[in-house]
């Protein structure tokens, strides 16, 4: 594949290979959340419990098991359709590495940042998350996220955004 026709083709690959995407979904009510993820976990159970039976298995055991499961994905539906109703996602994609170093060169840490082991200044925080949002969030309503949202979430709004700019695609094989 030396040839320049076989250059162009991978080329054009290459060149159509998409940016990583990461999503950040974040449910306003920790009970609807909490039924999805439990619903989610019994219907996972249900399905490997059905999927473990032998085909010997005991027909009555068998009945009870798919009812269970039947039963867990049915519940699995109606908390996933609430979860979803009170869910909000967000999607970040990677920047082109020039774009991330301009990012980064505009923003770069003070020696307070420095002397409080901060690798970031907080300006360059919100100004990642909205360059990297694919649903257009403004740089100001980042930097209100993630001085009145909890720590917790604050600090998943900006995993999610800067964990996409080290999204690793390629696979270094030993050829």
């Amino acid at each position: 594949m030396t040839s320049s026709t076989g250059w162009g083709a991978l080329e054009k690959r290459l060149n159509s290979v998409k940016k990583p995407v990461r999503t950040f979904a974040l449910c306003d009510d920790p009970g609807i959340r909490d039924r999805y993820l439990a619903a989610k976990r019994e219907a996972e159970e249900a399905d490997a419990a059905l999927a473990a039976l032998t085909p010997d298995a005991d027909p009555g055991i068998r009945t009870v098991t798919e009812q269970h499961a039947k039963t867990a994905r049915a519940e699995l539906t109606a908390a996933k359709k609430a979860y979803d109703a009170h869910t909000v996602t967000l999607r970040f994609q990677a920047l082109e590495r020039r774009e991330l170093e301009e990012l980064l060169a505009k923003h770069p840490p003070t020696e307070q940042d420095e002397e409080n082991g901060s690798e970031f200044t907080e300006t360059f925080m919100p100004a990642l998350i909205s360059a990297a949002s694919l649903d257009g969030m403004p740089e100001e309503a980042a930097a209100r996220f993630m001085q009145t949202w909890t720590p917790a979430d604050a600090r998943a709004l900006w995993q999610a955004a800067w964990q996409v700019q080290h999204t690793q695609r390629a696979d270094l094989g030993k050829g």
